[in-house]
């Protein structure tokens, strides 16, 4: 009996600790995307004006959909 016991509290210690671990990465990528957000429409325009360019619409928005935004 000692030994099933061991195993049913093992079973629950590793449920326990899957949920905990879960929630946690969870606030911190949350976090992280909060403190680094994706880059957008005017990130792409600064690296242009870095570059000494003007782009177009047409050129912004053919580089968010190139990177799935």
């Amino acid at each position: 009996m000692d030994f099933w016991m061991s195993i049913v509290y093992f079973v629950i210690g590793a449920l326990v600790g899957a949920v905990a671990s879960y929630f946690f990465t969870r606030k911190s990528f949350e976090k992280q995307l909060k403190e680094n957000p994706p880059i957008n429409e005017k990130m792409i325009r600064a690296m242009y004006a870095q570059m000494g360019r003007k782009p177009s619409e047409a050129q912004i928005r053919a580089i968010m959909k190139s990177m799935g935004q």
